[in-house]
């Protein structure tokens, strides 16, 4: 890092980004760090906290230049004296639901915020409440009928107070399992899958009209990574799914089907621990997809109608139910080849009468376009 001790040095629940507050005998700073699997993906992420020498009149270009972190400027401080430096003590990170952004409280009171989408972009964003006009260092935090990154924070503190307990797991759970069995009858098995990390994640194994159906339980309390910077306003309508798949019992066996529904296992906590997002037309390799096949596609287009049904939002925000479709190699590449790959195949898919639950099949790649994958 900068070569000071941190002073405190917190990770998130997947352990992707860790927070970091640094202070030396000049300034103290709030940072996030990609973990070092991550650095190749996404840089380094800082915010100004405080001076601790008198605020300079000019931009301190001459720290800039050694590649020191800078003091703000007296036009861009709220303080111009020198401030007391932080106590360890009183600091605490607030990571954002979706972990890929954080807050800094300093004895209660909200000190920054490193905004999860600042990550995708070149651009440093952050917010601190000592400062009080933009600059490239950071930007002023201001209060939460001014900033809604501050009231951003503060819903966010409620939403880890809330969960400490995991007391709100049953209420998840009951309301998801009813309008599973709504759609499909009784859940004949259920199957935790989170084993000691957050949030609590299930999968429950139903079986209706001849067909194998496995559903997740709990990526939905976590809004994923990526999709407020891709969406913007229109986030709230992406950021969270649940994870579905269906097969023909009359072509694999219950044992076999339960070992392929277990990549849906795989895939829940996969937005999380890969600072991904899961959506429309995404594949994903699987281990455990059916011979001749190398993972997954992730659709609503291709469910039936029966298998189209509204989730019980979360958060006041819709929840998507994705069916996870085997494709082959040859599938997958068409998906990689171009931007709108997935939306392409899905449409092959369609057009060849493929749906959402598993039956042996051709690609759709070797296909002449009258005729049928099973033929």
């Amino acid at each position: 890092m900068t070569g000071s001790p941190p002073l405190l040095e917190v990770t998130n629940p997947q352990q992707t980004l860790i927070a970091v507050v640094e202070q030396d005998q000049r300034t103290a700073y709030f940072y996030l760090w990609p973990a070092q699997s991550l650095r190749s993906r996404f840089a380094v992420r800082g915010c100004w906290l405080r001076n601790l020498l008198p605020a300079p009149l000019q931009e301190d270009l001459q720290a800039i230049e050694q590649g020191i972190p800078p003091l703000l400027s007296a036009a861009d401080c709220r303080t111009l004296g020198a401030e007391p430096p932080l106590d360890a003590a009183g600091l605490q990170v607030i990571w954002e639901p979706a972990g890929d952004g954080a807050a800094l409280w300093y004895q209660g009171q909200l000190l920054a915020v490193i905004p999860g989408w600042s990550l995708y972009q070149q651009q440093q964003v952050s917010f601190s409440a000592g400062c009080i006009r933009e600059n490239r260092l950071t930007a002023p935090l201001g209060s939460a009928s001014t900033n809604d990154y501050y009231a951003r924070a503060e819903r966010h503190r409620l939403f880890w107070r809330d969960w400490r307990d995991d007391h709100l797991w049953d209420s998840v759970q009951r309301t998801l399992l009813q309008c599973y069995e709504q759609q499909f009858g009784e859940s004949l098995r259920y199957y935790a899958i989170h084993q000691d990390d957050w949030p609590p994640m299930a999968i429950s194994q139903h079986f209706h009209q001849g067909n194998w159906i496995f559903l997740t339980l709990g990526m939905s309390i976590r809004p994923m990574p990526w999709v407020d910077f891709l969406y913007q306003d229109l986030a709230p309508d992406y950021r969270r799914c649940e994870l579905a798949m269906a097969i023909d019992a009359q072509v694999m066996t219950e044992e076999n089907a339960v070992h392929m529904a277990s990549a849906l296992a795989r895939f829940a906590p996969f937005p999380w621990q890969q600072i991904d997002w899961l959506g429309e037309g995404h594949t994903l390799l699987s281990d455990v997809a059916p011979p001749g096949f190398e993972g997954f596609i992730l659709s609503a287009t291709l469910a039936d109608e029966q298998a189209r049904f509204m989730l019980p939002p979360r958060e006041g925000e819709k929840v998507n139910l994705l069916w996870t479709v085997p494709v082959t190699s040859a599938e997958r590449g068409l998906v990689q080849a171009d931007d709108n790959g997935g939306e392409q195949l899905i449409s092959r898919l369609v057009q060849a009468g493929i749906g959402h639950v598993f039956r042996p099949r051709k690609s759709v790649t070797e296909l002449r376009p009258s005729q049928h994958p099973g033929e």
